[in-house]
C-alpha cells in the first residue's frame, strides 16, 4: 500500500507538473510542484526502505489493477487532466499520511504538511486556469 500511493503521488505530481510547465507556462509553479515531489521523497525515506517497498510490490496480484470507473478514461481538456490528477495526489498522501500514524509518526507529520502545501498550490494552480482562459 506504501508503495502504490508513493508512486501514484509522485506520478500525479508529474503530470500536474507538465502541465504547468507545458500548458500554463508558470515557472514559479512548475517549481513548486517539482520541489514538492522532491519533498514527498524526503518523507518517504521515514517509511521503510524502498528496496524493500519495491521487492514487496505484487503488480500483477493486485486486485485493483483491472478495476476502473468509465470517467478515468475520459478528460475534457487541460484542466480535466490536471484536476484529476491533483485529486490523486491529494488522496494517496493522504493515505501515507493515515498509514503512517500506526508506525512513522515522523513520516505521518511530513504527509500531513506536504497535503496542505498541495491544497495551496491546486488553489493557485486553478487561479491560473482562470485567467488563461480569460485571454483567450
Amino acid at each position: 500500500m506504501i508503495d502504490a500511493n508513493l508512486n501514484r503521488v509522485k506520478e500525479g505530481l508529474r503530470v500536474c507538473e507538465e502541465v504547468t510547465r507545458f500548458i500554463l507556462d508558470d515557472r514559479s509553479l512548475t517549481s513548486k510542484f517539482k520541489t514538492l515531489r522532491h519533498h514527498v521523497d524526503l518523507a518517504a525515506a521515514d517509511c521503510p526502505d524502498r528496496d524493500h517497498l519495491l521487492a514487496s510490490r505484487a503488480s500483477k496480484k493486485d486486485v485493483g489493477r483491472t478495476v476502473s470507473i468509465h470517467s478515468e478514461l475520459q478528460r475534457s481538456g487541460y484542466r480535466d487532466i490536471f484536476l484529476a490528477n491533483i485529486q490523486r495526489v491529494k488522496e494517496s498522501i493522504r493515505v501515507l499520511e493515515e498509514f503512517s500514524k500506526l508506525n512513522r509518526v515522523d513520516a505521518a507529520v511530513k504527509f500531513k504538511a506536504l497535503r496542505y502545501d498541495v491544497y495551496e498550490l491546486e488553489k493557485k494552480a486553478i487561479k491560473k486556469f482562470g485567467s488563461l482562459c480569460n485571454h483567450r
